[in-house]
């Protein structure tokens, strides 16, 4: 499915939520001009008033300042036309409405803005089988105050865990199975996470090549810049927390806990649900732009003629040149976390300088694998001797804006344009 990002759609885009990618995603949006208006709603207020939220959609520690974002760094302010008491403005020439009564979904008065497209960055409403008359607020309640699409930018995370995925809910990446997303079914679309966003880029073009039943185990460590659920200096944990780690200051240490890629990345690429795979992550204090390291061991067709790190390279590079052009990025430049701040549109960025492969054998006796088989079974094979290889590939992502605000803004796009 191509996206077309060069002409304003006639339908306004409402956002739910105004931290890091909630921000973000109005200034892709802006910057492209995909909608005729944007309604932001944060549910509270905020400062002294329109002029303090002004000030934080146009400043940010990462990026800079918006102006220098759209047209370069002599670029003067682009937030204009400030009205307290309608709560607008306009970001570079686009009308945007600012909302501050309602936290709750079902309470935002979407139809009365006539939004019919929401995406929720707000993190706190994750889970597709609430209703939307929940007290505590659901991501259908959006669909409740009158929204027709609700995209998610995180994983989908049910909590009764006997439920299954409700029908009209899908998980897509774009560039990996966009498609998944059927108009006239799904109304509630999660746009997966950061790291499974980059993953997946990662993966596919490996198994696309050596096909699933040949990879035979894989493991990912993500090594992940701050996110806004951690603590700027140490505090004592809620009730009944189980992680401590998560209350340790993150400008202090590195920090080891969790991710939900591995799960989330057999919804988008279901023929890992077969391999074994395992993820971690491990935060570190910087601001954005993270790492993954993919370890894969694949069977090899023969000793003769093994994988090695340029059939590994050449398929990753064929790839960035070809279908996932513009979303895979394939380099031998020597990078640093820094470096890919901001890369526009690139899901990741394979360091081709650093991947490595490692071939070797292993044996396996059919009497052991076929062990607690009825003893009359007759084994009539030796032991089997199998050439496998094991490889690492690095892969970098602005866990932000370059990287993954990108891909949810083309997803945004895309779903707009199946409504109009």
């Amino acid at each position: 499915m191509s996206v077309s990002t060069n002409e304003t759609r006639p339908m306004k885009l409402g956002i739910n939520g105004l931290g890091r990618i909630g921000k973000l995603s109005l200034w892709y949006h802006v910057s492209k001009r995909t909608f005729s208006e944007i309604v932001v709603n944060i549910g509270r207020q905020v400062g002294q008033g329109l002029q303090d939220i002004a000030a934080a959609i146009e400043r940010d520690s990462t990026y800079g300042r918006l102006g220098a974002y759209l047209y370069g760094h002599k670029c003067p302010r682009v937030i204009e036309n400030l009205n307290e008491a309608a709560g607008t403005m306009t970001v570079d020439g686009v009308p945007v409405t600012i909302l501050r009564e309602s936290r709750d979904p079902k309470g935002i008065d979407w139809q009365g803005h006539d939004v019919r497209l929401v995406v929720d960055t707000t993190g706190v409403f994750r889970d597709p089988t609430v209703s939307g008359d929940h007290p505590r607020g659901s991501l259908r309640g959006h669909l409740e105050a009158g929204a027709e699409k609700v995209i998610l930018s995180a994983p989908f995370k049910i909590g009764d865990k006997a439920a299954d995925m409700p029908e009209d809910a899908v998980t897509t990446v774009m560039g990996i199975n966009e498609d998944d997303y059927i108009p006239e079914r799904h109304n509630l679309v999660s746009a997966a996470s950061c790291t499974t966003t980059c993953l997946s880029f990662m993966v596919k073009p490996i198994l696309d090549h050596f096909g699933a039943a040949n990879i035979l185990s894989a493991s990912m460590v993500t090594v992940h810049a701050a996110t806004g659920s951690q603590q700027v200096l140490d505090r004592l944990p809620k009730t009944g927390a189980k992680d401590l780690r998560k209350n340790r200051s993150i400008f202090n240490n590195i920090i080891l806990t969790t991710t939900g890629a591995a799960k989330a990345l057999g919804l988008v690429i279901p023929e890992m649900k077969n391999i074994g795979f395992i993820a971690e992550s491990v935060r570190i204090p910087t601001n954005t732009g993270s790492l993954i390291v993919l370890v894969m061991t694949i069977q090899d067709e023969s000793l003769e003629n093994p994988i090695n790190r340029e059939l590994i390279n050449g398929i990753y590079k064929k790839a960035a040149d070809g279908p996932m052009k513009g979303r895979l990025i394939f380099t031998q430049e020597q990078h640093v976390s820094s470096d890919i701040i901001g890369m526009p549109a690139a899901a990741a960025i394979i360091e081709g300088t650093e991947t490595h492969t490692r071939t070797a054998t292993i044996q396996i006796d059919p009497r052991k694998a076929c062990r607690g088989l009825d003893k009359s079974t007759t084994i009539i094979c030796d032991t089997i001797t199998i050439p496998i290889t094991k490889m690492v590939v690095y892969g970098w992502y602005d866990n932000e804006l370059g990287s993954y605000t990108n891909l949810l803004g083309e997803r945004t796009t895309s779903i707009a344009d199946s409504m109009m």
